[in-house]
């Protein structure tokens, strides 16, 4: 009978290894045996519903992301800024001569990118060694990797990478001047694009002792590198909110006791004749082509002009932003 033939090499001795032998019979009946009913696509291993499924699940098991309590400041600066402002990604700034510029005027950067053999003239030679002396990262990498960076713009072998700007929020600005121990000044931006406007605004604001600017969010140019450039560095020690409502938050200023004055060219008040000008104000500044739109025109109190005498309609505004401050010191000296 099969399997249990006593001849020689019929039965496994004990102790020997395991393994079909001679006789043994019955080993492939396993084989023969049913699996059972096919389990749900959910269950088989590798099907495209069980991974889904399992995704589902680890989703579930992350702890759910914060939200921020209404009247509650939030407790990371850098997630109140990102909620505050967009996820507002950083930019890069090419040439040799914009990057040169932005470590002179002290733009916050993170890292200098040096094309690897480039001509070492003196505006590289000074990038570094003005890089080097604010601690930034210098990061020498191919001109292959520079040309995808750049996307097809003239990088000449150089790229500083900038991160965004980090706004501050209008009630702090207005904390600020209130705490400043002289009447608040605050400029607000209507609809100006040019980010070489707006550094010359905010140098000129804080040269003549602005406490702080506010700009929409929408139709209007940030706080980006051209600006910071342009500002010559001056946007380190002035504060700049932006907000989604500008009429709102010219309307929150007012119920807080500041005079809203706008810079039109049909003013009824002469900037030579400007008694607001020694109290709490906001002036607000609108662009050189568009002026202040309708809804900032009818919130303001009052409207400023300069005076002009030769065939000029309209002024730039930074220049016109300059003027008006210069004078507005001015004032606040004499008084």
């Amino acid at each position: 009978m099969a399997g249990n033939s006593q001849r020689r090499g019929a039965m496994r001795k004990p102790g020997t290894k395991k393994g079909a032998v001679v006789g043994s019979g019955g080993q492939k009946s396993k084989g023969l045996r049913g699996r059972g009913a096919t389990p749900p696509a959910e269950l088989r291993p590798g099907h495209p519903a069980q991974r889904q499924g399992t995704h589902h699940q680890n989703a579930q098991r992350r702890p759910a992301q914060r939200q921020p309590v209404p009247g509650q400041r939030e407790a990371n600066p850098a997630v109140a800024a990102r909620r505050r402002n967009g996820s507002e990604p950083g930019e890069t700034v090419f040439g040799r001569n914009p990057v040169l510029e932005c470590l002179r005027a002290g733009v916050p950067a993170t890292a200098l990118h040096v094309a690897i053999g480039v001509d070492l003239d003196d505006r590289v030679g000074e990038s570094v060694r003005l890089a080097a002396d604010a601690g930034l990262s210098i990061l020498e990498v191919p001109r292959a990797d520079l040309d995808r960076l750049a996307g097809g713009a003239l990088h000449q072998g150089v790229a500083l990478q900038v991160p965004p700007y980090e706004y501050a929020l209008p009630e702090d600005v207005l904390v600020a001047a209130r705490e400043s121990g002289t009447p608040p000044l605050l400029v607000a931006l209507d609809g100006v694009t040019d980010p070489r406007n707006l550094g010359a605004v905010v140098r000129s604001a804080t040269a003549f002792g602005a406490h702080g600017l506010v700009l929409p969010q929408r139709r209007s140019a940030g706080m980006t590198a051209v600006a910071w450039r342009t500002s010559a560095g001056t946007a380190a020690r002035l504060p700049v909110a932006r907000v989604t409502n500008l009429v709102r938050t010219l309307k929150d200023f007012a119920a807080s006791g500041l005079m809203i004055v706008g810079l039109d060219a049909g003013g009824t008040m002469p900037l030579d004749a400007f008694p607001l000008a020694t109290g709490p104000l906001v002036l607000v500044l609108g662009s050189e082509g568009r002026g202040l739109s309708r809804l900032v025109r009818e919130t303001c109190d009052a409207a400023v002009s300069i005076p002009m005498v030769g065939p000029v309609e309209s002024l730039n505004a930074s220049v016109a932003a300059g003027v008006v401050l210069a004078e507005v010191a001015r004032l606040r000296r004499a008084g």
